[in-house]
């Protein structure tokens, strides 16, 4: 690490081979440091607590807590923290409720280094940052009213949930990759269906497939 970089980073991912890549990049990188590393949710809200830093690069699909969860709790404590969400997740599904729930930015996992340098580099001179993907998909829908969208309605965890029962994965398989109890989920799941007025779960994947909520 770089004892005079100007710009202290914490991540936040719970993969330990995506952390040690970032870590690379950042080591070889003159105006930037590695303060703090997190491998869960948890974790980077203690960490955030401890650590002098300017920029948390935080995922979405953490094991123990949902990234925005952890955002919002981060940014309640310290506002003055740039948070950029790094997710392997679209960013026509998350940005958006990333960037109203705090964040300075949202990066794909599949960007660019040059990108991903650019990113933290924006963030932490306080401007927000969107990459090329994202800013198209928002000039194509200025014109557009999604108010009304019945997804619009949902919690953010209840929005995660709704997107991996779309992608097929069944309530004990999302209540093990959440940390969450059966009971939980199934809760979830219902109150899903009574806000978006939907019956079962294949209407529910058509609606998802039909407004590109998942692959």
């Amino acid at each position: 690490m770089n004892e005079y970089a100007s710009i202290k980073i914490i991540i936040a991912d719970d993969c330990a081979i995506v952390r040690e890549g970032i870590k690379s990049i950042i080591a070889t990188t003159s105006d930037m440091t590695l303060t703090g590393e997190a491998g869960s949710g948890g974790e980077a809200i203690r960490l955030s607590r401890q650590t002098d830093y300017q920029v948390l690069l935080l995922d979405i699909a953490l094991a123990d807590k949902n990234g925005i969860e952890v955002l919002k709790q981060i940014k309640t404590e310290n506002s003055a923290i740039q948070v950029l969400m790094f997710s392997h997740y679209r960013e026509d599904q998350y940005a958006i409720r990333c960037l109203k729930a705090g964040a300075s930015g949202y990066l794909n996992k599949n960007c660019a280094i040059t990108e991903l340098l650019t990113a933290i580099r924006q963030v932490a001179g306080g401007l927000k940052y969107i990459g090329p993907q994202l800013a198209q998909a928002l000039a194509n829908n200025l014109n557009q009213e999604h108010e009304d969208e019945p997804h619009k309605t949902l919690s953010d965890r209840e929005f995660q949930t709704m997107t991996m029962i779309a992608s097929g994965k069944s309530v004990s398989d999302i209540a093990k990759e959440l940390s969450l109890s059966v009971k939980t989920i199934s809760e979830y799941r219902s109150r899903i269906l009574l806000k978006m007025k939907l019956r079962h779960n294949a209407e529910l994947t058509h609606y998802a497939i039909k407004n590109q909520l998942v692959d």
